[in-house]
């Protein structure tokens, strides 16, 4: 009899075990979980008040990539980057010139009737009629080439694979290389989380360099000294948040920085001393946790957004 009973409260037991354990599988599952009260929740962020939009999406036009790249202007004529193709185009895309490239280009710059296409680890050099007129020497077997800018006879190229800055002459012989770091009380160098790595050169010979792990902008001399920087960390309108951005800028004619960021995805204007200005384009313009586009300006100040996720040029005139 003891025996029984001890059996019929064994069943019981497991009976309300496995009644606790379907109670919980069920709880669990998305439908049914409670709120998460320590849940971020970023929308708030994504919309821009109207007052600090400062253009308007005037046109677009397919590039006709599949894994477009990169972008560049150069006076009426724009160079596109993608699926081991070089592409120039008029400002209103129509197609003036294709080159044939031997591998997937990373980046673009142009400079003197002279096109630097960038690959992981080599800068190759072009004539505009597509002409190969010079193969640098690859880097390091772990280069990853993000950026190229060129200011007279020197041209600067982004490594964010060795997070490392290199200076070139235009005929490619390497006269320095630099990591960011300037001193003993700057011991940070490049901190590059991802392939995020962007440069370039203002209208006054200026080199800028993205800092994208610190979000912060540099000032450097030709020789690798800092000069100057600035940062604005914060998911609100005027920062930047998450990791590696701004991913990628450039400048306005007056020296402004036109910056794209990554992830909540927005085009901003900043000040050359560094101050937010206004915003280009909003996040609910761009697809959500997309890619930030790439950017240019042409002379006239419009900005060109190369969107990767959509696979289209996009042209901002100011309102």
């Amino acid at each position: 009899m003891k025996n029984r009973g001890i059996i019929i409260f064994l069943i019981v037991l497991a009976v309300v075990i496995v009644a606790v354990m379907m109670s919980d599988f069920l709880s669990d599952r998305p439908d049914k979980r409670d709120a998460n009260p320590y849940e971020y929740n970023v929308d708030e962020f994504k919309e821009v008040a109207p007052e600090l939009i400062f253009y308007k999406e005037a046109k677009n036009f397919k590039i006709g990539f599949e894994k477009p790249a990169g972008i560049d202007i150069r006076n009426d004529s724009i160079f596109l980057v993608g699926d081991k193709s070089l592409k120039i185009v008029d400002c209103n895309g129509v197609l003036i010139n294709e080159i044939s490239l031997p591998d997937q280009p990373q980046t673009v710059e142009s400079a003197e009737g002279l096109i630097y296409v960038a690959f992981e680890k080599q800068v190759l050099v072009y004539f505009s009629d597509g002409t190969l007129l010079r193969e640098w020497e690859p880097l390091h077997e772990n280069s990853l080439i993000t950026a190229v800018s060129v200011f007279g006879e020197n041209v600067f190229v982004a490594d964010a694979g060795m997070r490392k800055v290199y200076h070139f002459s235009k005929e490619g012989e390497l006269l320095n290389e630099f990591e960011g770091k300037s001193g003993d009380d700057v011991l940070h160098g490049f901190i590059v989380p991802s392939p995020y790595f962007d440069l370039d050169i203002n209208p006054d010979g200026d080199l800028w360099i993205v800092n994208p792990g610190k979000h912060a902008l540099e000032n450097y001399t030709f020789g690798g000294n800092l000069r100057s920087h600035w940062e604005n960390t914060g998911i609100n309108i005027e920062g930047f948040s998450g990791c590696c951005n701004p991913a990628h800028f450039t400048f306005l004619p007056d020296g402004s920085f036109v910056t794209s960021e990554k992830g909540m995805v927005r085009l901003k204007i900043y000040r050359p001393s560094g101050e937010f200005s206004g915003v280009v384009a909003a996040p609910n313009q761009f697809k959500d946790e997309g890619e930030a586009p790439d950017v240019a300006v042409d002379n006239a100040g419009n900005i060109y957004a190369l969107d990767f996720d959509r696979k289209i040029l996009r042209v901002f005139e100011p309102k």
